[in-house]
C-alpha cells in the first residue's frame, strides 16, 4: 500500500522534509542543470522537485491512483496534475524529454510494467532520473519517513532493474546523510552531514539517484538468448556449438 499523498505533503512541509528536498535537489540540479524548452514528467510524488526546474516547455505531475493526488501548478494559471494507474500512463508515445521518479518505484507492485510505460512515453534519447530509498541506509530502516516504506534499492539493484526495462544507466549518486531524526539540532546540521558523509561514508546516503537513457533496442544477454531461441534452426541443420560466437552462447 502506498504512502498517502497527505502524509507526503506533511513530510515535505516539515523541517526534516525540507532538508531531504535540499539534499536531493542539489544532486538533481547537477544531473539536469538545464531543462529549458523540454517536456518534463514527474511520476510518484515529484512536485517538490519539479518546481525547481528552469523554464521547461511543459511540466506534468502524474500521481498514482493508490497514492492520491494534490493540485500542482506549473504556471500561474493552470493545474498540471493528473491521477492514473502507474502501469497505464495517460499520455501518447514519445512525448517527454525528461522523466523524474520520486516515491514511485519502492511501493509499486509492478515495477517493470511501470518502467516500460515510462519508456513508451519518453522521446528517443530521453533521460530518466530515479530517486529511491537506499537499501543500506538508516532511512530505509525507519518507517518515520516515506523512505522507510516499500522496497528500497541498492545501486546495483536499481541499475539492473533499469537495464532490464530497456534503459541504459549512465551515472548515479547518493544523498541524504543526516539521520532520519526530527530533533531540531540534527536537522539544522543536515548540510554539514552532507559534506562529511560524502567523504567518510559515501555508501550510506539515504537515497540513491540514478540517471538512465532510453534505449531503442534491447541488447542484454537475456534478450539475445530469446532471439537465438526464436531463430534457432532444426537440430539436424544446426551448427555445432563450437562454431557459434561466444557472446551468443
Amino acid at each position: 500500500m502506498r504512502v498517502d499523498v497527505l502524509a507526503l505533503q506533511r513530510f515535505y512541509a516539515s523541517p526534516l522534509g525540507a532538508a531531504v528536498h535540499r539534499a536531493a535537489s542539489r544532486r538533481l540540479a547537477a544531473l539536469w542543470p538545464n531543462t529549458s524548452g523540454l517536456d518534463v514528467l514527474g511520476l510518484g510524488y515529484a512536485t517538490p522537485y519539479l518546481s525547481a526546474f528552469n523554464d521547461p516547455r511543459r511540466a506534468v505531475a502524474m500521481m498514482p491512483a493508490a497514492q492520491g493526488a494534490e493540485p500542482w501548478s506549473a504556471g500561474a494559471d493552470r493545474v498540471s496534475t493528473t491521477l492514473a494507474e502507474e502501469t497505464r500512463l495517460p499520455f501518447v508515445d514519445a512525448v517527454f524529454d525528461r522523466v523524474l521518479l520520486v516515491h514511485a518505484l519502492e511501493e509499486c507492485d509492478a515495477a517493470h510494467a511501470m518502467l516500460r510505460e515510462v519508456w513508451r512515453v519518453m522521446a528517443p534519447e530521453g533521460r530518466l532520473v530515479v530517486i529511491a530509498a537506499n537499501r543500506w541506509s538508516l532511512w530505509a530502516q525507519s518507517d518515520a519517513t516515506p523512505f522507510g516504506h516499500g522496497r528500497p534499492y541498492s545501486r546495483t539493484q536499481l541499475g539492473m532493474l533499469l537495464s532490464d526495462s530497456m534503459f541504459e544507466p549512465v551515472v548515479s549518486a547518493r544523498a541524504l546523510y543526516a539521520p532520519p531524526i526530527t530533533w531540531s539540532p540534527l536537522v539544522r546540521a543536515a548540510e554539514a552531514f552532507e559534506r562529511v558523509g560524502e567523504l567518510l561514508w559515501p555508501a550510506q546516503g539515504g537515497v540513491v539517484l540514478m540517471e538512465a537513457v532510453k534505449r531503442l533496442y534491447a541488447d542484454t544477454a537475456r534478450s539475445r538468448g530469446r532471439v537465438l531461441l526464436a531463430k534457432a534452426p532444426s537440430r539436424s541443420t544446426q551448427e555445432a556449438p563450437g562454431n557459434l560466437p561466444k557472446r551468443d552462447l
